[in-house]
């Protein structure tokens, strides 16, 4: 069945918003942004480049592993409009690369060499926090309509969502599995105070004063220490 544009389209966005209710992998959800927004909004070539912990850029999906593509990305991340829009949080619309400033020599130069006109950098943002950019090229010179340039900030920010979203998802679990570990020790800590305390006929709190004592001497936790214990690997 042959789409139409508005069809494709929302079809994207469905594919898209689908990474909020189900189990994805996020350089699969960065693909489908990339593959969406080079069918949809007349781009020859997409990229997303996402921020490392030192807030560089890398690029992450492209609609091309080519050397040629993944090279004029990388030199836009240095200096040009990827890097621009990932700063500044907003749109960066170039409509003639060849009229760039000084400053993006390399990335002109560059980007004239493969046949690329023109770029649109949109952030992938939300609220205050940036995280990476989505990168729309063309072969053309001119302005991207402005319909497009909004379905691409949406398709960015739709995508943006979903990745923070997992961070979360991720954040909640490493807190719930801490959360279990510390009642998990807690009931281990018990268990072994209950046997120092049998053991060698003291109360529970000098029981438990035994145990973090021998825990700071040997440089240890003490939940291993009461793990041995209940176990019966160490005996005080």
């Amino acid at each position: 069945m042959t789409l139409t544009r508005e069809q494709g389209m929302l079809r994207a966005f469905a594919g898209l918003a689908d990474t909020m209710v189900a189990d994805y992998d996020v350089v699969d959800l960065l693909q489908n942004l990339v593959d969406s927004s080079s069918r949809w909004l007349g781009a020859s070539a997409a990229g997303v480049m996402l921020a490392d912990e030192r807030g560089e850029l890398d690029l992450i999906a492209s609609t091309s592993e080519a050397s040629r593509l993944v090279e004029v990305m990388q030199l836009s991340a240095y200096a040009g409009p990827c890097i621009e829009s990932f700063t500044s949080g907003a749109v960066v619309s170039v409509p003639d690369i060849s009229e760039v400033p000084e400053r993006w020599q390399a990335f002109r130069e560059r980007a004239d060499e493969q046949g690329f006109a023109a770029i649109d950098a949109i952030p992938m943002r939300l609220r205050d926090q940036t995280i990476g950019t989505l990168n729309l090229f063309r072969t053309s010179p001119g302005d991207l309509p402005e319909d497009d340039l909004v379905a691409a900030q949406a398709f960015a920010d739709v995508a943006t969502i979903g990745i923070l979203h997992q961070r979360t998802l991720a954040e909640s679990d490493a807190i719930r599995q801490q959360l279990q570990f510390a009642l998990n020790s807690r009931i281990v800590i018990e268990q072994a105070k209950g046997v120092v305390a049998q053991t060698r006929g003291v109360s529970i709190d000098r029981a438990f004063e035994l145990i973090r004592d021998h825990a700071r001497r040997n440089r240890q936790g003490i939940s291993v220490v009461s793990s041995a214990i209940v176990e019966r690997r160490l005996r005080l």
